[in-house]
């Protein structure tokens, strides 16, 4: 072989860019056959029972393609998966391990070469190579098989042809979930154009652009209100704050200017438009964070709407005679807007993330909904569709079994949403009297109406970077107050708890860039940003202030404070702050102020700070990932995470311990929150207020509502001894399942003709 790394990148890109699974291991074999000049190439990938299905070949007979399946540790494959190393052999047949397979018809050849693939410790594949000559391969053509099994191994380990028969795949895509439930109805295709296609053109008339773009914005202004207007009569009225992130992009000076002067350089309408929708875009796609990254998708949408309203296309009317499932590569709120009311079965996104907009109002309308399936093959108008929005999965065609079983899910969910439904207004008290306050998280002005349909006690964390993100400087006082006071009025009567802004290393502001930082993770962000930068601090803060005028329900929060100095600092601007108010004649009080328990260093210090705070808000995202050293979103370690291990669970316990015998309140808000799993073991310890998404309070209601303190403490302790946190998983659910409650964790909900144990008032 030649050019060894050459031929390694084309076949690694090459199967990247595949779209579906059976492509990719297509791809392998073609590949490697090619590039190899080789006999035979095949790949085999575990099943879930441990058996070795051959997926792809590229010179055994067609025919035993999909269909032939070689027992564990079986055969010479067999004994490349069980030692997890390579075998390379001149005559395969005259090896003890040979398992001839005679549909394979691989009689014909001696050289064989085998590799495992290998993801996070587990064999998921074998690559084999084979020639008719008598022969072993040699060790450059050996290393390059092993160097391209780790690089597969990446690439395959979560096709869902890694785990299950790809017969049982067939029209089963798997996609990301974005709203939980379970929809049955007739694809409804949505695709209008896309603005990324749209290439450069020269514009004749800059003037006549000019003016088509302004009375562009008009047209799509007056859209959105309608939308709003037809939207907002399933839900509360707050949730136009998903609509006024829209109206906010295109209000924008910076973004309007940015296709003017597109315009006025020369180029014409929709390609002005598509590089500033563009770049706005990719400054949110490149951070780390994954709630702010997917915002880079609300400007995408906000793009095609205004390219086709350019365009004079208007999202259809769909007909009121049977339920639809909206599908394209992006589904936006017109179309959404333009389903009749209870007709909207479900939407799949071939794009976009679970953070999107269209997620956020998918669970704000109780709608099932996948995102991110990549294209999906056979897809027409009209087909019959399942969405299972609980295992994140589309079904087309379903036969009549399939549909039969999703019917009866599908009333079972209905039913189960029914009866938790009686329980929204009831308060989260466990059976033995304690009660827990349920808190939900925010940060979109959108995500306003679901916390408070479900029955949210207030904000637990909202997080107050969007207004920063989506401008060319940084937001003035009363642009802050603006959006503050939308959300502090929605929430009148119940605390709100405003984090500062969480900015810098991984959340980069485009006109204010920290670069140069080797491990951002631990470098110039949250309090030490604002800090460092006080006079974008005391805006911010006399805005939060401002906007709490008569209300009185802000709870200012600090991110990655690590050091008295740091608490100290901000204790001093906030005084500052108080009193430039009310010497400015504002009727502003001092607000309560609390710190988020996100560093590790900070728990030791929680009794120095027991008269400088009024709560304490862990955060157990980064207070976990900081503990662990793992990042959750890293493919390659995000295995090993998991928020009940042992070390996390200890330390939760100390803050517990140490913020009681300072009396200092204490709430805890991330994934372990709406984790029936840790919720329990977060009550056993002693914890009484959570906060999370809203849509699943619910659900964490119910949990509280039909478990004792008693209980939770004892599985809590039981926990202590336990080393490994799927030890500590199977023993809580086990105890869950045994009280009825296995549909917490299940992704299923109980048979109508078994209700669940909902308490009364």
């Amino acid at each position: 072989m030649t050019d060894v790394i050459h031929q390694l990148a084309r076949i690694v890109q090459t199967v990247a860019l595949a779209e579906q699974p059976i492509d990719q291991v297509n791809l392998v074999v073609e590949s490697i056959s090619t590039g190899m000049a080789v006999d035979v190439c095949s790949l085999y990938l575990a099943n879930s029972r441990g058996e070795m299905l051959l997926l792809a070949s590229r010179g055994l007979a067609a025919n035993a393609v999909r269909s032939v399946k070689i027992p564990p540790g079986k055969g010479l494959v067999g004994l490349v998966a069980t030692s997890r190393h390579p075998v390379n052999l001149a005559d395969a047949e005259s090896h003890p391990a040979f398992y001839y397979i005679a549909e394979t018809e691989e009689e014909r050849f001696h050289g064989f070469c085998g590799v495992p693939l290998v993801h996070t410790g587990k064999v998921i594949g074998v690559l084999v190579v084979q020639g008719r000559d008598v022969r072993q391969f040699s060790e450059e053509e050996q290393g390059f098989l092993v160097t391209l099994a780790a690089h597969l191994a990446l690439l395959l380990a979560n096709s869902p042809l890694a785990s299950d028969e790809l017969g049982q795949q067939e029209g089963r895509i798997t996609g990301i979930r974005g709203a939980p439930g379970i929809g049955i109805g007739y694809c409804r295709l949505c695709d209008h154009g896309e603005l990324y296609a749209v290439a450069n053109a020269p514009c004749p008339d800059a003037t006549g652009a000019l003016r088509d773009w302004h009375d562009l914005l008009v047209v799509v202004r007056r859209e959105i209100e309608q939308e709003q207007q037809t939207i907002a009569g399933e839900l509360a009225d707050s949730v136009a704050g998903i609509f006024s992130a829209y109206t906010m992009l295109l209000a924008d000076p910076a973004f309007l200017g940015h296709v003017e002067k597109g315009i006025i350089a020369g180029n014409w309408l929709p390609g002005a438009l598509r590089q500033a929708i563009q770049h706005f875009a990719e400054l949110f796609r490149a951070m780390d964070d994954p709630y702010l990254k997917a915002r880079h998708e609300d400007i995408h949408h906000i793009g095609n709407k205004l390219y086709n309203a350019w365009r004079g296309i208007r999202a259809e009317t769909v007909p009121p005679d049977r339920p639809v499932i909206l599908v394209g590569a992006q589904v936006s709120v017109s179309e959404i807007a333009a389903v009749p009311a209870g007709m909207l079965a479900g939407i799949v996104c071939l794009e976009g993330s679970s953070l999107s907009h269209t997620a956020v109002l998918a669970n704000a309308l109780g709608i099932p909904a996948i995102m991110g399936t990549g294209s999906i093959r056979n897809l027409a108008n009209d087909c019959l569709m399942i969405v299972d929005g609980n295992s994140a999965q589309v079904m087309l065609n379903p036969g009549a079994a399939l549909l039969t079983e999703y019917r009866k899910l599908e009333d079972d969910q209905r039913f189960l949403m029914q009866q938790l439904e009686q329980i929204r207004e009831l308060p989260a008290v466990t059976t033995d009297g304690a009660d827990i306050t349920l808190y939900t998280n925010t940060g979109l002005l959108a995500d306003i109406s679901p916390g408070l349909r479900n029955g949210a006690q207030g904000v637990g964390l909202y997080r107050t970077e969007i207004p920063f993100m989506i401008r060319n400087s940084f937001p003035s006082e009363e642009e802050q107050v603006a959006v503050y006071s939308q959300v502090l009025s929605a929430y009148h009567g119940k605390p709100v708890h405003m984090r500062t802004l969480d900015i810098g290393g991984d959340k980069q502001l485009p006109y204010f860039p920290v670069e140069n930082e080797e491990n951002p993770a631990l470098g110039w962000r949250g309090i030490r940003f604002t800090l460092d930068n006080s006079q974008l601090l005391m805006t911010q803060v006399r805005a939060m202030i401002r906007a709490a005028q008569g209300l009185d329900n802000l709870r200012i929060l600090l991110p990655m404070v690590s050091s008295t100095g740091e608490l100290d600092d901000f204790r001093e601007l906030l005084g500052d702050a108080v009193g430039q108010l009310l010497a400015e004649g504002y009727a502003v009080r001092r607000p309560a102020l609390g710190v988020m328990i996100e560093v590790p260093a900070a728990i030791s210090q929680i009794p120095f700070w027991a008269n400088k705070i009024d709560f304490i808000s862990i955060g157990s995202n980064d207070l976990s990932q900081y503990l662990l050293a793992l990042d959750r979103n890293n493919p390659r370690v995000a295995a090993r995470y998991d928020h009940v291990h042992p070390a996390v669970l200890l330390e939760i316990g100390r803050i517990l311990q140490l913020a009681a015998e300072h009396q200092i309140p204490v709430s805890l808000c991330g994934e372990m929150a709406s984790d029936p799993v840790a919720v329990v073991l977060l009550l056993g310890l002693g914890l009484r207020t959570l906060s999370m998404s809203a849509t699943k309070i619910p659900r964490i209601k119910w949990l509280i509502r039909s478990l004792s303190i008693k209980t939770a403490e004892r599985l809590s302790q039981d926990a202590r001894a336990c080393r490994y946190p799927a030890d500590i998983r199977a023993r809580v659910e086990a105890a869950l399942a045994a009280a009825g409650l296995q549909d917490l964790f299940s992704g299923h909900t109980t048979g109508a003709g078994n209700p669940v144990k909902l308490r009364p008032a």
